[in-house]
C-alpha cells in the first residue's frame, strides 16, 4: 500500500493529479479498498483533453503570451525540467524548454478513476504497448507516432 501512496503523492507533486482525486484515492484506500477494485475498465466515453504540451524556446516569454493573450496563471511547474504548466483553474497548456521548438510534444487525455495497471490491461488487450518515461508520463503511441498521454480526469 506504501507504494500506491507513494505513487498517488508523486502525481500530485507533479501536477497531474489535483488535490481532489488524491484526497478521494487515499479515502478508497483508508476504506480497505484499492483504485483497481473501485474500476474494472477504464471510461473513454468520460474522457476529456486533459492538457497540450508544446515545447518552446523561451519559457518566459511563452509564460507572458498565455498570460496577456489568454489570461492564464501558472497552475503548477517543474522548475528543474523547465516545465511550466498554465491555465485558469486547472492545467491546459504545459510549456516546456526543450529542442526542437514549436511542436506539440504531446496531448493529454484524461479519465476518470484511472488507474495504471486497469489501463496497462486494457491497452495490452486491444494490441497497444504502454510507454514510460521523460515527461510525457504514461502514454501510448498513435499510427502516426504522437505521444498520447493517459492520465486522472483533472
Amino acid at each position: 500500500m506504501e507504494s500506491i501512496i507513494s505513487g498517488l503523492v508523486a502525481r500530485f507533486e507533479r501536477g497531474s493529479l489535483n488535490r481532489r482525486d488524491l484526497v478521494r484515492s487515499l479515502a478508497i484506500l483508508a476504506a480497505g479498498g484499492t483504485a483497481a477494485s473501485a474500476q474494472e475498465e477504464l471510461n473513454f466515453k468520460a474522457a476529456t483533453i486533459d492538457h497540450v504540451s508544446i515545447q518552446v524556446a523561451d519559457l518566459q516569454r511563452s509564460i507572458d503570451f498565455y498570460q496577456k493573450i489568454f489570461g492564464f496563471s501558472v497552475v503548477s511547474q517543474e522548475q528543474a525540467r523547465s516545465i511550466m504548466r498554465l491555465g485558469n483553474t486547472r492545467n491546459l497548456v504545459s510549456l516546456n524548454r526543450e529542442s526542437p521548438t514549436g511542436i506539440v510534444d504531446h496531448f493529454a487525455i484524461g479519465i476518470p478513476k484511472f488507474n495504471k495497471d486497469v489501463a496497462v490491461r486494457y491497452l495490452k488487450e486491444r494490441g497497444v504497448t504502454p510507454l514510460e518515461g521523460n515527461f510525457a508520463g504514461f502514454h501510448v503511441k498513435d499510427p502516426d507516432g504522437v505521444r498520447v498521454q493517459i492520465s486522472a480526469q483533472g
